[in-house]
Parts: structure tokens; sequence; C-alpha cells
């Protein structure tokens, strides 16, 4: 499943896993998607969105 919302675009960060030892190695920073039916012209569709997006309201279910 594409990690990308459809309400607001938010997709995957990128930046660095650092343990105590210090090797570097690059890591991924999902955002939090969920496949939900969404209510959208009155007709309901399946839409990948973010949790953020669902808690603020954005997205009729």
């Amino acid at each position: 499943m594409a990690a990308v919302c459809d309400i607001c675009a938010k997709k995957p960060a990128f930046g660095n896993n650092r343990p105590w030892s210090r090797k570097i190695t690059k890591r991924r920073f999902n955002p939090n998607i969920q496949r939900v039916r969404a209510v959208v012209n009155g007709t309901p569709k399946r839409m990948n969105v973010c949790t953020g997006c669902l808690k603020s309201g954005k997205v009729t279910r």
C-alpha cells in the first residue's frame, strides 16, 4: 500500500538510525495510513488517509 495520504499528501520522511555504537544507517518514518471508506461527493469511496486527517475531521466516514 502506498504510504501517502490522499487528503493532505503526507508521505514518508527519511532520517538516520543512531544506535549507541553510532553506526549510522538510513531509516524511513512512515505516516500512520489507514484505508477507510469515506464519503466523497455523496458516494462512498475507499481512500488512504492518515490518522491526523481522521482525528481532525477532514474526512467524513
